[in-house]
């Protein structure tokens, strides 16, 4: 299958996929931007090659120093990749993004490749949502009020933004249309649903979005013109937020908090989530997960170099930067309540719309960054974290364990880049 990746012809490559399942061959279809028509395919010369042989596995993964019998061997000299040993599509998808991840800072002048999704407002206002999964970036970005620009991969040029791709890939656990209607409304014809159980329903065969039981990782891919009022050029202008998603099972940080550039650096290279019982084989309380830039696995140059192309932008582009956290409250995992999709929604429209600068802020001592004190549909009491906890002295506890967990995983980039952001953590 012959596609491209990166909808601004400008720094667009051409992929070829070679697959052994016909069913990952229609997963890169939807996950790809595909040929306008058979002109677009006239002399075409890729880029790079995938060859996807999932049924092979290494017998000789020892002996070669690898960690399994599974592996995806990308070599950027040869413009060729092979991926074997995995039955899961993603890899198709996550390889090629890696690869942008290499060769868009290397530009002359760099772009900036970003592991986010996007969408633009009626008037033109772009908005990115950094994330890991689970945070809510596929959920939140999938807005009836916005046109989807994507949901996973974008790239920043001088321009504006674009997308890498021409698909969605999105969690389909305890999926209802409820309270994902679009992306419930997205899984028709062509789409393509990935370690879900099918059960049986009245006759009829359907999925059983609730069914965990071989994996969380339940996903469903779809290209992108599935949702309602996608933007179709695929690219739009500079953002004017960019919005940090957390999910923190330690029910420490704030529902939002607004970002300086310099905190929005410290963030975005801590790229901080936790992880729950459940998610993981062995996690049975609450874990930190840093992943710098929200995307450790695909990054290809040290994390600060992205977080210096990130600073150049914000601070040309006048871009906001706020962390927003789909986590806990009231406690920690176990304790307090996951914050709703209503709170939480209350919080984007604030950030989109603006009012959210309206409100007068409130400081944090430990973290330093400035909380809301007010913000319309919300009480104002959910607004910082310490007031929704009963037993004070406990958050003040639990704060500074996990600002403990930043500074320590930062220590790793002191010093490297064009700039140390360790300042810009929390004053411990």
């Amino acid at each position: 299958f012959d596609c491209f990746c990166g909808a601004n012809p400008k720094t667009q490559k051409k992929i070829r996929f070679v697959m052994e399942m016909a069913w990952q061959q229609h997963f890169v279809t939807n996950m790809f931007i595909r040929p306008k028509s058979e002109a677009d395919l006239d002399d075409f010369e890729p880029d790079f090659t995938v060859v996807n042989c999932c049924s092979q596995t290494n017998e000789d993964w020892e002996r070669h120093g690898l960690n399994s019998d599974v592996g995806a061997v990308f070599n950027v000299e040869k413009k060729k990749a092979v991926i074997f040993g995995t039955w899961y599509g993603g890899e198709n998808k996550k390889g090629i993004f890696s690869l942008m991840n290499y060769w868009l800072p290397m530009n002359d002048p760099p772009q900036l490749p970003m592991h986010c999704s996007a969408n633009v407002g009626k008037d033109g206002d772009t908005a990115l949502f950094f994330g890991l999964s689970g945070t809510g970036k596929t959920t939140l970005s999938a807005d009836p009020h916005r046109a989807l620009i994507g949901d996973d991969e974008h790239g920043w040029d001088d321009e504006g933004i674009f997308n890498f791709e021409g698909g969605c890939y999105a969690k389909t656990i305890d999926l209802s249309e409820k309270t994902e209607p679009d992306i419930y409304r997205a899984i028709r014809q062509d789409a393509l649903l990935e370690n879900v159980t099918l059960v049986e329903e009245d006759g009829k065969i359907v999925p059983d979005y609730h069914d965990v039981s071989i994996t969380q990782n339940g996903r469903v891919s779809y290209p992108i013109f599935h949702i309602d009022g996608y933007h179709e050029p695929q690219m739009a202008g500079h953002p004017n937020n960019i919005i940090f998603l957390t999910c923190d099972a330690f029910g420490v940080l704030p529902p939002v908090a607004k970002l300086s550039s310099g905190q929005a650096m410290y963030h975005f290279i801590s790229g901080y989530t936790a992880k729950v019982a459940g998610t993981e084989r062995g996690i049975k309380e609450p874990t930190p997960n840093f992943s710098a830039c929200f995307g450790a696995a695909f990054l290809t140059l040290h994390p600060t170099r992205y977080a210096d192309l990130l600073q150049q932008k914000l601070d040309k582009h006048g871009s906001t930067a706020f962390l927003v956290n789909t986590g806990w409250s009231g406690g920690a995992y176990g304790v307090g309540e996951r914050m709703s999709i209503k709170t939480t929604r209350a919080v984007i429209d604030a950030i989109l719309d603006g009012s959210i600068h309206e409100s007068e802020f409130d400081k944090d001592e430990l973290f330093g960054f400035d909380i809301p004190m007010t913000l319309e549909g919300l009480d104002k009491s959910v607004l910082h974290p310490k007031n929704t906890w009963s037993d004070k002295a406990a958050y003040d506890e639990a704060a500074k364990k996990l600002a403990g967990m930043f500074a320590k995983n930062f220590e790793q980039y002191s010093d490297k880049g064009s700039t140390d952001y360790t300042q810009y953590g929390p004053k411990i």
